[in-house]
């Protein structure tokens, strides 16, 4: 354990430009147990239960919709062909971008292949099968610019899961900004290259990258930006946006839970539509202020202490 240690030391002084050679009198790692971390990290993104995963694959792909359905067979297709696509998969909070991701995970890892799931925020990632925040799965620095790229090595333990991956799937990916995409496309173009003498000329170093979102809500925080700076920092302004294959997810899953009630599935059909509405710009009151009504069940009543009303609205239980 003591050597582990020491390698992953020496790999992060490498990152300062420094070694453990540097340090006199400090013992140095086995070089036989440091390739053993290396098969170490790699087997943490092999080591499922695949008989577990076929059965959870077989009960997901029975629940997937028309929608989720096609865009399964054109992801899995490119997989199995190695064909590097790029597939941008849009959809409101409820259409179960969720639930695909999952699906198309143990399809894929039942089969002893390398799925990375990444989230732009920790939450999101949560919901991943073993995923990560993307700045923590790429190194993506967090003052990014145009000239960024994401601080792995050729030769490092992560590198070489990344010339392992058979598909990235990149949830909440219209809210990133356009840079982040680009520094991890020009350092998969380097890395690969190991590989393919072909990889700089092709998006993301030839893997293929499946990313989700919407664009009807949040898009990249540009602080003190204008309209025109946020649009032109999200992902459908960069480069690699017109080498996406888009598609859309439309059936709000929450409809079709078991055990839902007409009532109660007819409030969620009402706010699902209400909130297309607003994203679609159809729903203006008053278009040239772009205000928009708010519907008066949606609204408390007027009171002489307004935040004490929020409070009991939100929160009945105190």
């Amino acid at each position: 354990m003591e050597s582990y240690a020491l390698a992953e030391i020496d790999d992060l002084m490498q990152k300062l430009g420094k070694s453990l050679k540097d340090i006199d009198g400090i013992p140095q790692p086995d070089s036989s147990l440091t390739r053993d971390l290396i098969n170490r990290l790699l087997n943490e993104e092999l080591d499922y239960d695949r008989t577990a995963l076929k059965t959870l694959h077989e009960k997901s792909l029975n629940a997937l919709n028309q929608f989720h359905k096609s865009v399964y067979d054109v992801i899995l297709h490119s997989v199995q062909h190695d064909e590097g696509k790029l597939f941008f998969i849009s959809g409101h909070g409820g259409t179960g971008k969720i639930f695909l991701w999952n699906t198309i995970a143990s399809k894929l890892r039942s089969e002893s292949l390398i799925v990375l799931p990444v989230a732009t925020s920790g939450l999101a990632s949560l919901l991943l099968p073993n995923g990560r925040t993307t700045h923590s799965r790429f190194c993506i620095p967090l003052d990014i610019t145009a000239e960024s790229t994401c601080e792995i090595k050729h030769g490092k333990q992560l590198a070489k899961i990344l010339q392992k991956t058979s598909l990235i799937i990149w949830d909440e990916a219209s809210i990133t900004h356009k840079y982040c995409f680009e520094a991890l496309d020009k350092t998969l173009g380097d890395l690969m290259s190991i590989q393919n003498d072909n990889s700089r000329a092709r998006p993301f170093g030839g893997l293929i990258v499946v990313c989700g979102g919407d664009f009807r809500q949040i898009l990249p925080v540009i602080p003190q930006g204008e309209r025109t700076d946020i649009i032109d920092a999200s992902l459908n302004s960069s480069y690699l946006w017109p080498h996406f294959e888009i598609y859309e997810l439309k059936q709000n899953m929450r409809l079709h839970k078991e055990g839902i009630d007409a009532v109660e599935a007819g409030k969620i059909a009402s706010f699902d539509k209400w909130l297309l509405q607003i994203g679609d710009g159809s729903l203006y009151d008053d278009s040239a202020h772009e205000m928009i009504r708010i519907p008066p069940d949606f609204c408390s009543p007027t009171t002489e202490n307004p935040m004490e009303a929020i409070v009991d609205e939100v929160y009945p239980s105190l």
